[in-house]
C-alpha cells in the first residue's frame, strides 16, 4: 500500500544508560542528517530527542536537546556529500547558525535554509526545541534557477512566512493522521511557498504586482493543471492580464508558463499514481485525465523529474 512507506519514528536519549547517551545522539542523528562532527559541553547524561516523519521524497524532524555542537567540516563535505537543503524553524530557544563566514542566530520566529554540501556549524543551545525538513536540492534550486548552493535566513514572523512556520507545525502537529501521498503534497506546498518568500527576499526591487502576477499563476495552473487546453495565453486571459505580463513574473522566479503547467500536471500525475483511489485508472487515462496530450509526454516528463516510469512509481507505491 502507498501509505506503507509514510513513517513516524520517535527516540529518546532517555532510553539508554546515562554514560551512553551522548554517543548514542552522535550516532543517531548522523543516521538521518548526514555525517558530522559533535561536541558536547556535558555528556553525562545528554537529553534529547526526536520525532521524525519521512517519505522518500521528505523529511520531517522536531528534535530538541541540551547543548551541542554540529560541524559539517569540509573533509565531511567530500567524504559524505549531500545537496539537499535543511529548513530550520525553531520553536523555543535559539540555534546559532555558521556559513559562508556568516552567523545568524534563529528565533522563534526566524528561519534558516541551509545546505550540507558547503561547511558550516550548528550551535544547539540548551532548552531548544525546533523542526528540520529536509528538501531535495531540485525542489529549490530548479524554480529560482540556481546554478550554485543558497543559504538564507527567512523571517517567520508574518506574512508568508509565518504561513510556512504554521505548515511546518501543522504538519508535525498531524503527524499520526497523514498518510505518504498527504505528507509530500502538504511538503511540495510548504517548498513552493518557501521558494517564494525566498525570491521575495533576493529581489527586494521586484515590483509588487508581479509577485501577485506569479503567485495568482501558480494557483491557477494548480487548479486547472488536467485542462488540455491549459497554456500561457488561456491562463493569462482567465487572469485578467496580458501573456507578457505572465511570462516577465515567471521568469523572475525562473520558470516559464510551459514549465510550470508541465510541472503542475506532473505532480498531479504522481499524486494520483500514489493514490488508490485512482488504481482503477490505466496509465493512459491517467495521462489524459491528467493534462497531457499522449502517455509518451507523461513517460517522458515522468522520467525526467523523477528518475522512473509512472508504472515504476506505481509498484513502487
Amino acid at each position: 500500500m502507498a501509505e506503507a512507506t509514510y513513517s513516524v519514528e520517535s527516540f529518546r536519549t532517555a532510553e539508554v544508560p546515562p554514560h551512553e547517551r551522548a554517543d548514542c545522539w552522535s550516532e543517531h542523528v548522523t543516521g538521518y542528517q548526514g555525517r558530522l562532527d559533535y561536541r558536547y559541553p556535558h555528556r553525562e547524561d545528554f537529553q534529547a530527542g526526536t520525532v521524525r516523519q519521512r517519505t522518500e521524497a521528505y523529511q520531517l524532524v522536531e528534535f530538541w536537546s541540551d547543548q551541542v555542537r554540529y560541524a559539517r567540516t569540509a573533509g565531511l563535505v567530500r567524504a559524505d556529500p549531500d545537496e539537499d537543503y535543511r529548513l530550520l524553524v525553531p520553536i523555543t530557544g535559539a540555534l546559532v547558525v555558521r556559513q559562508d563566514d556568516r552567523e545568524v542566530r534563529l528565533t522563534p520566529g526566524t528561519g534558516g535554509l541551509i545546505t550540507l554540501s558547503a561547511p558550516s556549524e550548528l550551535l544547539h543551545e540548551a532548552s531548544t526545541r525546533a523542526f528540520i525538513m529536509t528538501i531535495p536540492a531540485r525542489e529549490v534550486n530548479s524554480p529560482l534557477n540556481l546554478s550554485a548552493p543558497l543559504s538564507a535566513g527567512l523571517d517567520l514572523s508574518a506574512g508568508l512566512g509565518r504561513v510556512v512556520a504554521d505548515m511546518v507545525a501543522g504538519a508535525a502537529r498531524e503527524r499520526g493522521g497523514l498518510g505518504r501521498v498527504q505528507f509530500d503534497a502538504l511538503s511540495d506546498r510548504i517548498v513552493e511557498l518557501l521558494c517564494m518568500l525566498v525570491a521575495g527576499d533576493d529581489r527586494p526591487d521586484a515590483p509588487g504586482h508581479l509577485v501577485e502576477v506569479e503567485a495568482l499563476a501558480r494557483r491557477y495552473v494548480r487548479a486547472h493543471a488536467a485542462d488540455p487546453g491549459l497554456n500561457g495565453i488561456t491562463m493569462a486571459r482567465e487572469l485578467g492580464w496580458s501573456l507578457r505580463q505572465v511570462q516577465l513574473a515567471l521568469q523572475r522566479a525562473g520558470t516559464t508558463p510551459r514549465e510550470l503547467i508541465r510541472e503542475e500536471r506532473l505532480r498531479l500525475a504522481r499524486d494520483r499514481l500514489q493514490n488508490p483511489a485512482y488504481r482503477h485508472m490505466s496509465i493512459t487515462e491517467l495521462a489524459h485525465a491528467s493534462g497531457f496530450s499522449s502517455v509518451s509526454a507523461l513517460s517522458n516528463g515522468f522520467r525526467h523529474r523523477y528518475g522512473m516510469s509512472p508504472r515504476e512509481m506505481r509498484l513502487d507505491g
